[in-house]
């Protein structure tokens, strides 16, 4: 069974991930810099994402905001623009002000140690860790996903991942295998071992340097390990959109605070207990809003809408767009109670919108335009 280092030795974990990270390790240009501003974005972006997925937006937002200066004094909308597609977008909204922060209280310099760092806005443990480790040497370990996975199956720990009070006894853990003169690598291969090696699902047992020191391996129960409770069931929600357009151009609105997709844009908005919408009601709740479709909109019996799905970290959206073209502009009052305006389509372009809307209007945009 694995034990721990003696004092003032590296740990067989730290002499075997550091052996192993060289010759496995990705090309990722996060890991070729020091600059506590570009390590942090990229630990922003990539928190629920995968590195393909994360890295083009790593890339575009060093190129349109080069410091965190720039960052800091971007509008918020544009910079939910440039987050548009990777979802949590209270991510961006926190990165965001962890910008304004730094520049306002730090002068623009990130502070230099785990403790500088934690007093930033949205800047938890593990992100705290990795700065100071990466950026300034120090040595701190990093707790993550891949790391709770690795040492659950290494260490045969059954205690829940998800439960707040399991994370003293890992953070104990990885401390202890620390080797202080190489944190900031360790901290890399420890994670990158679970990215590549020890992954969720088929791990790569068989080539495992670490196999005969996992106890998981050892007893079978790699498949088992980490424990983690399941989350509560993620709800079903229907969504009507009213697609309307007037003067060839589309009515969107601001999504308020409170609930998904803060500050992002979207159509005009009914949400049902069920998934269907009878055309009766549908034009109900456009002539609540003072709109009166054209002629040619229900010149036949529309057709159901077709549902599109989503599904977020919580719940389940099933979502309905209905194209109106209203036969005159929506009134004043409408406008000011509901938050909604017209937008050209190159106005829409540059909104920051939910990827359901985004994917909607590129596969729709001339259907809309001629409806």
């Amino acid at each position: 069974m694995a034990v721990l280092p003696a004092a003032g030795q590296p740990s067989f974990l730290a002499r075997a991930l550091l052996a192993w990270y060289p010759r496995h390790r990705r090309d990722l240009p996060w890991r070729t810099t020091r600059d506590p501003y570009a390590i942090w974005l990229s630990e922003v972006i990539l928190q629920q994402t995968r590195v393909a997925q994360g890295l083009p937006y790593y890339l575009d937002f060093l190129a349109s905001y080069p410091t965190v200066h720039e960052l800091a004094a971007a509008p918020e909308q544009e910079v939910l623009r440039h987050w548009q597609g990777l979802g949590y977008y209270s991510r961006a909204r926190n990165m965001h002000h962890t910008a304004q922060q730094v520049v306002r209280e730090f002068g623009g310099e990130f502070p230099g140690t785990y403790a500088g760092l934690r007093q930033l806005k949205g800047v938890g443990p593990y992100t705290a860790a990795a700065i100071a480790s990466f950026a300034f040497d120090e040595a701190v370990a990093v707790l993550d996903g891949n790391v709770f996975r690795v040492l659950a199956r290494i260490f045969g720990l059954h205690a829940d991942i998800a439960a707040p009070s399991s994370r003293k006894e890992f953070q104990a853990l990885a401390d202890q295998h620390l080797p202080p003169a190489h944190a900031a690598e360790f901290n890399q291969a420890i994670m990158e071992f679970g990215a590549l090696q020890c992954t969720p699902a088929k791990p790569d047992c068989l080539f495992c340097p670490l196999q005969s020191e996992c106890w998981a391996f050892q007893h079978g129960q790699v498949a088992l390990l980490p424990v983690k409770s399941k989350a509560k069931a993620a709800r079903t929600r229907y969504f009507h959109y009213l697609v309307l357009r007037h003067g060839g151009q589309l009515y969107l609105k601001a999504r308020p605070s409170g609930d998904i997709w803060q500050g992002l844009y979207d159509f005009a908005l009914v949400e049902t207990d069920s998934p269907e919408l009878p055309a009766t009601e549908l034009l109900r709740h456009v002539a609540a809003l003072g709109g009166s479709p054209a002629p040619s909109t229900y010149a036949a019996e529309p057709r159901p809408a077709p549902a599109l799905r989503h599904v977020l970290s919580h719940q389940k959206l099933e979502a309905r767009f209905h194209a109106v073209e209203l036969a005159a502009a929506l009134p004043a009052v409408a406008l000011r109670d509901t938050g909604l305006r017209t937008y050209s389509d190159a106005e829409i372009e540059t909104l920051p919108k939910p990827v359901l809307i985004s994917n909607y209007l590129d596969k729709h945009s001339e259907k809309t335009a001629g409806a």
